[in-house]
């Protein structure tokens, strides 16, 4: 029973992240994620005695942490960090296409949506900002450029890309990923 319960809750995360990522939080309902997850009603509660906020959280989270891994794997196949962040960019940009532009970064959606009104989900969408700058300024590092710099820099190709994802989604172009690509180069003093 723990197996079938636990597979239960997986598929009502991965139901979320998807829904959450393309219509945001206020434009998710519980149904929705309840039809899309192929669960009985009663088991969002028993799984999810938060409600709505706690698994929004947790989806976004496991988003998160995906993105996380995808950056530090692409760290360890790259030549540098231009390389690095080139990978990133076909990747989210590449999902984004794919899906019609109805997805782009699997945190942006909730993070301009909720940041101000609830604090649970800001964590949550800062944890997994903060994770993915620690990787990128890892990178940096491993590239020769002193940690101080390379936490700002971090920081500056984290916006860059994050930018570029939201101006392509609501343009349904790629041409801000591509400018993004050569702002990089100038950054990275390429």
């Amino acid at each position: 029973m723990a197996v079938k319960g636990e597979q239960t809750r997986a598929r009502l995360i991965d139901a979320a992240r998807t829904l959450v990522e393309e219509r945001g939080y206020y434009g998710t309902g519980l149904n929705e994620v309840i039809d899309a997850g192929r669960a009985p009603r009663g088991s969002l509660y028993h799984h999810f005695p938060g409600g709505k906020e706690q698994l929004a959280a947790e989806a976004v989270a496991a988003s998160g942490r995906e993105v996380d891994a995808l950056i530090r794997s692409l760290a360890d196949e790259a030549a540098g960090t231009g390389a690095l962040i080139d990978a990133v960019l076909d990747a989210l940009a590449g999902r984004m296409e794919a899906a019609g532009y109805a997805k782009g970064c699997p945190i942006a959606t909730v993070a301009l949506e909720v940041a101000a009104t609830h604090d649970a989900l800001q964590q949550v969408c800062a944890d997994a900002y903060d994770g993915w700058e620690r990787a990128l300024a890892d990178r940096l590092i491993a590239d020769g450029r002193p940690p101080s710099e390379a936490e700002d820099l971090a920081c500056s190709l984290l916006a860059l890309i994050e930018g570029a994802l939201v101006l392509a989604r609501a343009r349904r172009s790629l041409v801000p990923v591509e400018r993004a690509r050569r702002s990089v180069a100038v950054l990275l003093g390429a």
